[in-house]
């Protein structure tokens, strides 16, 4: 899938109330990120280079060495200026005599007809004696959109302050609805599941909601461009043979962590049994038990040089213990854990018979899938430290997946242990009762406010960016509660079944059972918000809106 080029506009404006953006609703029959709300943006068209000539401030190849381009980064800016005025009816111009233009300015007339794509950007700057002022913007953000989704983008975010003399409209084809509102309004409300939000305009109004002013905003981005996101290809191997693993491919990250120099030493599959240093002090070792739910298997982390922590010591697999012992030379002094289902803690109890090792964690709930042989000597409440070889280890209580759930945060490496908690290649289970979605995206709010660099999960590779991880999963889910929501509100009184085909239509019927666990889990959220009541397993609304 070819990855467009893409620019967005970030206007902002200063009010009594403070600092606010301007955000478009997109329309529910859209392709990409229905009913979101988003930043005026688009492509980038083949036709922008012909503004050139009509934009004031730098020139493109200094555009372009900010941007990490080689050439074109001035039809990027272009792109989102036309963009903006297409979608938001707002065009930052300036006529003959330098004054920028106002709302009742002859080339608004002209919108309908940049939109149809029957008139340029450039031929309404000649046509109207206009120039662009591109030193107006600031480079603020970069995005390419990860695999999966059906368009993918290389987005470019800049940011202005609006023109005091236009007002702002939607075009009710593309976008449907716009709102002025502060950055930590519109982060509230998405958070509370009442406004769709992607995953980079979460991390625009993140940025944003620092700031009090335009000024304060356009002085920081000025100052601080973002750094280039990655694009290229990295060597590793695969069975033997060296592959280039793509941007957002799951053992990407690893791969670039573990191999600054692109010598393609790493390994892009995960072998059980074999030890891989993932830091200092840290080997992951996988346990034989690959599966649908553990993916190539759960992964266990040896922390320390000469005396050893371990973390997740797995199943109750004699093979896998007997590669603790040998890899640790039997000098474990801890077993930590993170929560107790039956791939990650039964192994405790042999190693504690073996070593003596104090362990730590939480009891199991009850429950089939849950360990009950498990004994830990000490019981870690949020916050809490622990001191391994490679540093101190700080619990952070994350239930949801498991009510007993506990990530660890190796702090000096700022590296997260996160258990089942966050998942590489696909979303964690949680299943009522034990299993708890408002808590589980507390946890992850929680988590955004820890100094993170890389995630070590339970199953998969390394993963970077920990904020747009994290950000994606709670967006993910939050999207999937609106649906839920609106599929209780269209069908109600209705029984689980019949709403799980309805909010899972995107899901093969072939797993609806385990889809139904899911729905149940978001309807019990809704019902915690006072937003869904059940009664005689049949579900309805309240009387406040969903």
């Amino acid at each position: 899938m070819d990855i467009r080029p893409a620019a967005t506009l970030v206007l902002t404006r200063d009010t009594t109330e403070g600092l606010q953006v301007l955000l478009l609703q997109r329309t529910w029959d859209a392709v990409f990120l229905p009913g979101y709300y988003v930043f005026p943006g688009g492509a980038v068209d083949q036709q922008e280079p012909l503004a050139r000539e009509h934009a004031l401030g730098p020139a493109d190849a200094q555009i372009s060495q900010t941007l990490s381009l080689d050439e074109g980064g001035a039809d990027y800016m272009l792109a989102a200026v036309r963009e903006c005025f297409e979608e938001a009816g707002i065009l930052l111009a300036v006529d003959a005599d330098g004054a920028t233009i106002g709302g009742h300015h002859p080339v608004h007339k002209e919108r309908q007809a940049l939109f149809a794509g029957e008139r340029s950007l450039a031929q309404l700057c000649a046509q109207h004696e206009l120039a662009i002022p591109l030193d107006r913007l600031a480079y603020l953000g970069h995005w390419i959109t990860p695999p999966g989704p059906p368009r993918r983008f290389d987005t470019r975010f800049f940011v202005t302050v609006a023109p005091a003399d236009q007002t702002a409209c939607h075009d009710g084809v593309e976008t449907i609805d716009h709102v002025w509102m502060s950055p930590a309004d519109a982060l509230a409300e998405h958070r509370d599941g009442k406004r769709l939000l992607g995953l980079p305009t979460i991390r625009t109004l993140r940025i944003l909601s620092s700031f009090e002013s335009t000024e304060a905003v356009m002085r920081y981005a000025h100052a601080n461009p973002p750094e280039p996101f990655p694009d290229q290809p990295w060597p590793a191997l695969k069975k033997g043979q060296q592959v280039m693993l793509e941007p957002g491919s799951p053992a990407y990250d690893e791969a670039a962590k573990l191999d600054p120099e692109g010598e393609g030493s790493t390994h892009a599959e995960i072998v059980p049994g074999q030890p891989v240093e993932v830091a200092a002090g840290v080997i992951r070792l996988t346990a034989p038990n690959p599966g649908m739910m553990t993916g190539p298997g759960t992964n266990t982390y040896l922390i320390g040089h000469e005396r050893f922590t371990v973390l997740d010591p797995g199943p109750d697999h004699a093979a896998h213990i007997e590669r603790i012992l040998e890899l640790t030379g039997g000098v474990i002094d801890q077993v930590v854990v993170t929560h107790t289902h039956l791939d990650h803690s039964p192994a405790t109890a042999a190693l504690k018979a073996r070593t003596d090792c104090r362990v730590f964690g939480l009891s199991a709930p009850a429950g089939a899938s849950q360990d009950q042989t498990f004994a830990p000597d000490d019981q870690p409440e949020h916050g809490d430290l622990i001191v391994t070889e490679a540093g101190i280890l700080k619990t952070l209580h994350t239930p949801g997946h498991a009510s007993n759930h506990i990530c660890y945060l190796l702090l000096d490496q700022q590296l997260l242990f996160s258990g089942d908690h966050i998942m590489q290649g696909s979303t964690v289970v949680i299943n009522p009762t034990d299993g708890d979605m408002k808590a589980y995206l507390e946890a992850l709010y929680d988590l955004l406010a820890e100094s993170i660099r890389f995630i070590a999960p339970a199953h998969g590779f390394l993963m970077g960016h920990p904020e747009a991880v994290i950000d994606y999963l709670i967006t993910h889910r939050l999207a999937r509660e609106h649906k839920v929501a609106k599929a209780l509100a269209q069908l109600a009184p209705v029984t689980l079944k019949d709403l799980t085909a309805v909010a899972y239509d995107d899901v093969p019927a072939a797993i609806h059972g385990l889809a139904a666990r899911s729905a149940l889990a978001h309807l019990v959220k809704l019902k915690a918000d006072g937003k869904a009541r059940e009664k005689n397993s049949v579900w309805s609304v309240t009387g406040e809106n969903l």
